[in-house]
Parts: C-alpha cells; structure tokens; sequence
C-alpha cells in the first residue's frame, strides 16, 4: 500500500488581530418610524437599538470587508502574503455565483487563495471561526482570514415590524493563526432545520440591489418589482433561543476546559439586548463580567456582529487584550456556534 502525505497543523490557535468597517450613514429610530408604524421609545424597549448604521454612496458589502479585513492584518502584524485562506461569512452577498470571498481576496490583492463563502446566517462567525480554527490545526492552511460583512439594510421591508427596525450594515474581520497558547476552543455548533422557515427570504438578490439607496426605506411589495426581502417569525425564534441557547452555552464552556468563573467578557450575537443580559443571567456569570451591547448604535449585522460588537468593547476598554470570553453566534438556518476564546489585542486602527 502506497503511503499518502499527511498535513500537520498547528494545536494552539488564536485570533492574531481584528478590524472592522462601519458605514458612515447612521439611522436613528426616529428616522426608521418615518416609514414604519411604531415609535422610538418601542423599538429601544423592544431591542435595546437607539441607532443603526446603513450603506451609503460607494459603500458595499464588498468594499466593507476589505476594508476590515486590512485592518485587521494591519493590527494583526501578519503580512498579507502569509495568509493561506479567506473565509466570508454572509447572508446578504448579492450573487451565490459568484460567491464572495474569491472577489474579496483579489481585492487584498491575494488572488489564488482557497477563498469560499459560508453561510449561516446571524451564526456566520463563529461557523467561519470553528473552521478557520480546524483548517489550521490539520494544517490546511498556518493563517486564515475569517470576514462577516452585511448589507441587511437593502433586503428588508421598511413597513415590517418584525424587521425594519433591528437589520444593519457593516463588517468585521479576524486574522487566525497559530499561538504559543491556546486561543479558542473547540467550536460547539449545531441547527435546527425543523423551525428553518422562522427566519427566511422570498427570493435571490438581484444585480441592481447594488444601488443601495435607491431601495431604503422603499415599499418592499411595489418598489422595486422583485425585491429580495428578509421575513422572521420573532415569537418562533425567540422560543427557539430559549430552549436551545442556554445548553449551547453551557456546553461552550464545558468543551473549553475552563471554569464559568474564569470568564471574564460575554460577547453573544447582538440580535436584542434584551435577550443577551437574560442569557447572562441564566447562565450565572457574574455581575462584574460585560456584555456586548454594539447593537445599541449599530444595530443587528448579522454575520459581522461579533467582530463588530469585540472591537466595540476593545476600543472603549470595556474589554481588554488577553481576556478570556465566550462567544456565541446564532440566527437563520436555525443554528449556533460558540466558543470560548482569548481576546486579540485592542485595534491600533478602528473603525471610529
């Protein structure tokens, strides 16, 4: 029997740098209750959201992931030429052919990189995380970088209470590479196919979504003709969460290796503040631990929350380079990924 080459990786890994994007348009709730029947004090009291971030002039979902993804490798100190993969999450890339992160990686200027798309919904980044981390401990690849970029603000119905006011734009990016410690731990993920259709679209992007302006705060039935928009069933997903997030949490945190005491910052996907301080309390982290609240001024970014709401914490201070936390990512499909990682260094280069 012929002997075939094995690859070998590398077992400590951990996120080298980070960077993010955020659009320069910022929406308040009073501008969204121009369109949609409701009032601003509802939509804090419902979500936690003050203010969310849209696309504007040559802003897209491609622009705003290399933008982060530069800073992040800017931050991280890893020479572009040194990453091996790139991996974009996102559920609102306006093609499925061709998917986004080859367009991405030639953008870098790294063409000719494995470069593929993952789609997981508002999980996105930590499915992209789990197998960044996984592809560089069986040695696929020593540096990969991991993206989540949205662009929520043009498939959703204005006049939808169950969305118009939660959806935003941006993106976030992590450099992923080998570390003297260990980083991030094993990846707990998992979906729920049976309640799919709570969070669900009506049909693809079409090439002219591209003029994101144009359809903003636009009537989702008349304007335009074939319009992708994005439905959600919030008392289904929010019975989904409650059953099913706290065991993804507490099986995050067991499959670490390290005690619930030793966590030190709590970074859940920012889809309702709400939702993220009762998750904390269930679980009985401490008073002293922070929550990400990016969803405040930013809104709901889907697959870029994560990497958004961390360099929120880490450029404020709320967190701090070296802190352990516990992340969990969780929306469509329905599904969740989470892990329990140490921080990367505060960004040198922000997104504000």
């Amino acid at each position: 029997m012929v002997s075939i080459a094995v690859n070998k990786g590398h077992a400590n890994v951990a996120m080298l740098g980070i960077g993010a994007y955020r659009p320069k348009r910022i929406v308040s709730n009073e501008e969204v209750c121009q369109t949609l029947d409701s009032t601003p004090e509802w939509i804090y009291e419902r979500s936690g959201i003050r203010n969310r971030r849209w696309i504007s002039g040559d802003e897209t979902a491609k622009s705003m992931a290399v933008a982060a993804a530069e800073r992040a490798l800017r931050n991280s100190g890893i020479d572009k030429s040194q990453i091996g993969a790139v991996i974009l999450t996102t559920g609102s890339w306006k093609t499925k052919i061709p998917h986004g992160a080859p367009q991405v990686a030639f953008e870098l200027g790294i063409n000719g990189l494995p470069a593929f798309d993952v789609e997981s919904g508002c999980g996105g980044f930590g499915y992209g995380l789990g197998v960044a981390t996984d592809m560089i401990r069986a040695g696929s690849a020593e540096y990969v970088l991991v993206i989540g970029t949205e662009t929520m603000s043009v498939v959703m119905d204005p006049k939808d209470r169950g969305t118009a006011f939660i959806f935003a734009d941006g993106a976030g990016a992590v450099v992923v590479g080998p570390s003297e410690e260990n980083g991030i731990s094993p990846t707990v993920w998992g979906s729920d196919g049976e309640n799919a259709g709570a969070i669900s679209q009506n049909y693809d992007i079409p090439e002219y979504m591209d003029r994101a302006e144009e359809f903003q705060g636009k009537d989702a039935e008349t304007d335009p003709v074939g319009r992708m928009v994005v439905r959600m069933e919030g008392p289904r997903v929010f019975r989904w969460a409650a059953i099913t997030l706290p065991k993804a949490l507490s099986s995050a945190i067991e499959q670490s290796g390290v005690a619930k005491e030793d966590i030190e910052v709590f970074v859940p996907h920012q889809a309702n503040a709400r939702i993220n301080d009762l998750m904390k309390a269930n679980l009985g982290l401490g008073e002293h631990v922070p929550v990400a609240n990016d969803i405040e001024n930013t809104g709901n970014t889907s697959a870029a929350s994560i990497p958004l709401a961390i360099e929120e914490m880490l450029v404020t201070g709320k967190a701090k380079g070296g802190q352990t936390a516990l992340l969990l990512a969780f929306g469509a499909g329905l599904s969740y990924a989470g892990q329990v990682v140490t921080l990367p260094p505060a960004p040198k280069e922000a997104s504000f």
